[in-house]
This record gives C-alpha cells, sequence and structure tokens, in this order.
C-alpha cells in the first residue's frame, strides 16, 4: 500500500448512500464533511479527483417524486434536475475553502473511443495543472444502454486510469469487503487485504445499494480493473469522511486491495 508520502493523485467515488437520505434529500452533514476533508487534501499537495454518485436520486428528492423513478425518462429528468443541485453544492461548499470545482460528465462511447478518450485525459490534465477539482459523474441525462458506463464504481475505476491515479478509494456505505453479507451474517469477517480478485472472490459478492446501481461485485470489478494497472484500491466506509486521513495514513481501516500481487 502506498503511504501518504508517495500519494499525489487521488480519486474518491462517493457513493449516494452518502450524499442522501433515503428520501433522495440531501444529507448535509455528510457532504459538508466531506468537502472539508477533500479541500483539506488538497491543501497538502494532493490532486483530487471526486467520482460523485446521486444525481437521480437527489433529483427525485428535489422534486418530490417519493422515491427513484423507474422508468427511463423519468430517470433521465431526474438526473437532469439533480446534477444541478450537486454541482450548485459542490461549487458553493468548495468556494468556501478557495477551491475550483469543474464538472465532468462522461458517457461509456467517449471512454471506448481512442480519439474522445485522448480529449478527456487531455482536459483532466490540464484541470488537475491549474488546480480544479474534477467532478465526475456518468452522463445520465443522455445516456442509454448503448453508451451506458453502468454505475460509478465501474465510472471510477475508468476515471482512475484515466487520470493515472495512484489510489481509488470507494466510499461506501460498508466497512469493506466481508468473508459473508455483514446484514445477514453476524459471524461475517472483514477482510482487511487482497492481493488478486479471482472468480471465487467475485462469487462471494453479494447485495447493492438502497438508492445507487452497485453492489460488493461491481466494486470487486472496480478493484480488479485498476489493479491491472497498478493502482490501488480502497473501500472505505463514507459514513464518516475523515477515514480517508487513515487510509492515507496507512492505518487499518476498510479493505485495501493491493496491486502487483500474485
Amino acid at each position: 500500500m502506498k503511504d501518504f508520502a508517495t500519494i499525489r493523485r487521488l480519486v474518491v467515488k462517493v457513493g449516494t448512500s452518502t450524499l442522501a437520505y433515503e428520501t433522495g434529500l440531501i444529507n448535509i452533514r455528510h457532504i459538508e464533511a466531506l468537502v472539508k476533508v477533500l479541500s483539506d487534501l488538497k491543501n497538502a499537495g494532493l490532486q483530487v479527483v471526486l467520482v460523485s454518485s446521486g444525481a437521480i436520486g437527489v433529483g427525485a428528492g428535489k422534486l418530490g417524486l417519493g422515491g427513484r423513478p423507474r422508468e427511463m425518462r423519468a430517470k433521465q429528468a431526474a438526473a437532469a434536475v439533480g446534477q444541478c443541485e450537486l454541482m450548485y453544492l459542490y461549487d458553493k461548499l468548495f468556494s468556501a475553502y478557495n477551491h475550483t470545482v469543474a464538472q465532468v460528465l462522461l458517457t461509456g462511447d467517449v471512454v471506448a473511443d481512442e480519439h474522445r478518450r485522448a480529449n478527456v485525459v487531455n482536459t483532466f490534465e490540464c484541470l488537475l495543472e491549474w488546480g480544479a477539482i474534477p467532478i465526475v459523474n456518468e452522463n445520465d441525462t443522455v445516456s442509454v444502454e448503448e453508451i451506458k458506463i453502468g454505475d460509478n464504481d465501474t465510472l471510477s475505476a475508468q476515471v482512475a486510469q484515466l487520470v493515472g491515479a495512484d489510489l481509488l478509494v470507494l466510499m461506501s456505505d460498508i466497512d469493506g469487503l466481508y468473508s459473508d453479507d455483514p446484514r445477514r451474517n453476524p459471524e461475517a469477517r472483514l477482510v482487511p487485504q487482497v492481493t488478486r480478485v479471482d472468480k471465487a472472490l467475485l462469487d462471494t459478492a453479494r447485495g447493492a445499494g438502497s438508492l445507487g446501481t452497485g453492489g460488493m461485485l461491481t466494486k470487486l470489478k472496480a478493484a480488479r480493473q485498476v489493479m491491472a494497472q497498478g493502482i490501488d484500491m480502497v473501500i472505505v466506509n463514507g459514513c464518516d469522511p475523515q477515514n480517508l486521513y487513515a487510509v492515507l495514513e496507512g492505518k487499518p481501516i476498510g479493505t485495501r486491495f493491493i496491486s502487483g500481487g500474485d
């Protein structure tokens, strides 16, 4: 695991369950705490990229829909509203710490095409050189099945590769990878470190987020992607954004996926 002194480029993915209540309305305490920690890490010299879920759920809450919509056109319309709300909040909160944010919305076809992918890489590099904090989400308003990335665990793995990150941190509603589903099995044990994501490990994945689209399976697949490119990953509970400090200081928290294992 890389220590705090060697990490220079950090990608953090935050899930819907961390950003919003079950109603879809913003969890103000959590998002304010997250922005404060990321701003502090930025002040310490790290380049930070934030992959933020929540556009559909937040949009549904803002519109008073009473839950996440199921119809595709409704999801896309809710995302259009929610993305505005999220970026307004991020801009306002990061500005209080004198940091500038930039919105980057991606689709699968952009990442897959060599020329367009190169343009995305150049844009990220320029933003980071300028000291901005890119805030990334899938472009849910226009995404259809043919161009959809699918979930933000996968998106964050792709972003980590695009920017050449030293570390990817997935902030979830669970402490890390367990030997079984801890919500159903009180004997489930937290797995502190993984050096290889194989089929047997993938088969242990269970469950999915309440408002989001990802579960442990998507996180393990994200880990496999980034580890193949020499990028470490950590799954950590997002209920307390200060857990990021513990991760970067090498403290025993969450599950660490170490690249370069056999």
